[in-house]
């Protein structure tokens, strides 16, 4: 069970905001987070993971990560997290990537074999397309099997039938592992693919919280009165 309460002042390009989250996630769901651009999304998951401060409190499995306003450190978090830009060492091959996080070596090719990037273990990351870095990115996040993964927009620079791969290597890695899954996602046939339940942020509020089906369905009906 990971118990979310927080808050947090934003100021951005469209004026200040309060990110005010209280949540409730369950061990092993996959939760896909969705919103408009500017919504507090990926401060939502830089402030779980211990990369931006917040007020209030967040418990993972009964360990206080955050309370008040005392945080308890990045690395201590058992957190793995896929960014936008893959973040990827480039002086590394692909192997040496994963190792640097974990030196599993027994984990590491079993990922490798997972996501299909066995033949380019040795490789360096530079000369791989930006589907397969993604892949390396996801791979290394699962290094420590984190109790908490959290991915920005992992989806978002690929190609359509790359991302239709990516989407199902996700899933079986998070189905293997069972870990405890959060998402950001623009897009509603990812979410509705991936997500046990969709939560929507607007304007650093959960205004939104359901199955991807009640979630969609009302997207939709909302859309469709919007356009007659």
């Amino acid at each position: 069970m990971i118990q979310i309460d927080i808050h947090k002042e934003l100021h951005g390009s469209q004026g200040n905001m309060s990110l005010d989250v209280t949540l409730d996630i369950q061990k092993g769901e996959f939760i896909a987070l969705m919103g408009e651009s500017g919504s507090g999304k990926t401060t939502l998951l830089r402030v779980l993971a211990g990369l931006e401060k917040a007020e209030g409190n967040i418990t993972v499995e009964d360990v206080l990560w955050l309370e008040k306003q005392k945080m308890l450190p990045p690395q201590q978090r058992e957190i793995g997290f896929v960014f936008q830009d893959y973040a990827l060492f480039e002086n590394m091959s692909v192997e040496e990537n994963l190792l640097f996080v974990n030196e599993d070596k027994a984990l590491a090719k079993e990922l490798l074999e997972m996501t299909e990037l066995s033949r380019l273990a040795s490789r360096n990351v530079t000369d791989l397309s930006g589907g397969q870095k993604q892949r390396v990115s996801l791979c290394r996040a699962m290094m420590k099997k984190p109790k908490l993964l959290l991915m920005d927009e992992p989806l978002s620079a690929l190609d359509p039938a790359m991302r239709t791969k990516l989407q199902n290597e996700i899933l079986k890695l998070h189905k293997t592992f069972g870990t405890t899954t959060i998402m950001v996602s623009h897009d509603a046939d990812v979410s509705h693919h991936l997500a046990d339940r969709i939560l929507v942020l607007g304007h650093g509020k959960i205004i939104e919280d359901g199955s991807p089906k009640e979630i969609l369905l009302k997207t939709s009906t909302v859309t469709y009165t919007l356009c007659i």
